[in-house]
């Protein structure tokens, strides 16, 4: 459980937390691979969120699960990535969360293992992503102003008896 002074700095960053679905690049289930792999390529993404036609968060897709797809036994081919859909490789297992309903402390063990989360809303639809580097930035706010806000004395070490 965080400190209360702790818990407050946090939250006055975590506003900033969600990066919104506006701004973040995504595919659809139903893509072909190929699109995926043209859109992660590009924006230089190792993973991103697969939404289904009503902008639900399904799965997750990585590079590395599309180079699978096209690696052969000593060659590499680009065929199976015109025949395969994004829902033929994705990950289906993983966390997501809810603001709302998603404590701080959730938030940050769920972000040890990794380096987005899914945000969604009470019905599923995809808000944003929660980031490992966004959570960085606001625990790199605490540090730098805790002293500002707050005065810590120690707690007397208990008396050996």
């Amino acid at each position: 459980m965080f400190s209360r002074p702790i818990k407050q700095l946090i939250q006055e960053k975590s506003g900033s937390f969600l990066i919104p679905a506006s701004k973040i690049a995504f595919v659809e289930e139903d893509n072909p691979l190929y699109h995926a792999f043209l859109i992660l390529t590009k924006m230089k993404y190792s993973k991103i969120p697969v939404l289904d036609q009503k902008n639900r968060v399904v799965g997750l897709l990585s590079l590395a699960m599309i180079t699978d797809k096209m690696l052969e036994t000593d060659t590499i081919a680009i065929e199976p990535l015109n025949e395969l859909k994004v829902r033929d490789v994705m990950q289906t297992k993983f966390s997501k969360i809810n603001f709302a309903q998603t404590t701080l402390e959730t938030q940050l063990h769920l972000l040890v293992d990794n380096a987005f989360l899914p945000v969604v809303n009470d019905r599923g639809v995809f808000q944003g992503l929660l980031t490992r580097r966004e959570w960085i930035k606001a625990f790199n706010y605490v540090v730098h102003n805790f002293d500002e806000k707050y005065e810590v004395r120690e707690k007397e070490l208990a008396k050996e008896k």
